[in-house]
């Protein structure tokens, strides 16, 4: 595993639309699908990769956590399933059932909305306002496999909270780091 750092996306920055597959329901989501009233967390995740793996379960308490308060959640996987066949959509179901996922789980054939994202691994995190521009993109905590930080999400739990409270979200953020995404 390459350990690969955010590419971190300008702040203000308008979130790029999409239109893409949930794995778990067969149903299409757009941004406007998924967005909140409060703003909006869009993650870019995949199946295999042991930083996900590590967070998968602060991803749900978070999720759980803020959606009762105005924010929209929504998980992308953009992995190359011909070389990573355990990211494909049907594996991505059946993780995001295990992991009782509480937020969609789009699967990004083309690899089109991660470019559109910038992101470059997984996880990648990114947070919208409630006017869909850019405020937080970075990592969910200082929590890595192994390096004996308890997850707590403190980073992005910070930006909701700025947004909840109509406060600046902070602007010295932090790259996520994690496994490349997998380019075709």
């Amino acid at each position: 595993m390459a350990l690969t750092p955010s590419t971190m996306l300008p702040l203000g920055t308008k979130a790029p639309e999409f239109d893409l597959l949930d794995t778990v329901s067969g149903n299409r989501f757009n941004f406007q699908d998924i967005k909140g009233e409060k703003g909006t967390v869009v993650m870019f995740i995949c199946n295999h990769c042991p930083f996900v793996i590590h967070v998968n379960e602060e991803l749900v308490r978070l999720a759980n956590d803020y959606r009762v308060t105005g924010f929209g959640f929504v998980a992308i996987s953009s992995n190359d399933v011909g070389a990573y066949n355990q990211d494909g959509p049907r594996y991505m179901s059946r993780v995001a059932d295990r992991n009782d996922y509480p937020f969609p789980y789009l699967y990004d054939e083309t690899q089109e909305i991660a470019k559109a994202y910038d992101a470059a691994c997984t996880p990648d995190f990114y947070v919208f306002d409630s006017e869909d521009e850019l405020v937080y993109r970075g990592q969910l905590d200082d929590s890595r496999p192994k390096n004996g930080i308890p997850l707590t999400g403190r980073s992005i739990r910070e930006a909701l909270d700025a947004l909840l409270g109509n406060k600046e979200v902070p602007k010295n953020q932090k790259p996520s780091m994690g496994c490349g995404i997998k380019w075709k």
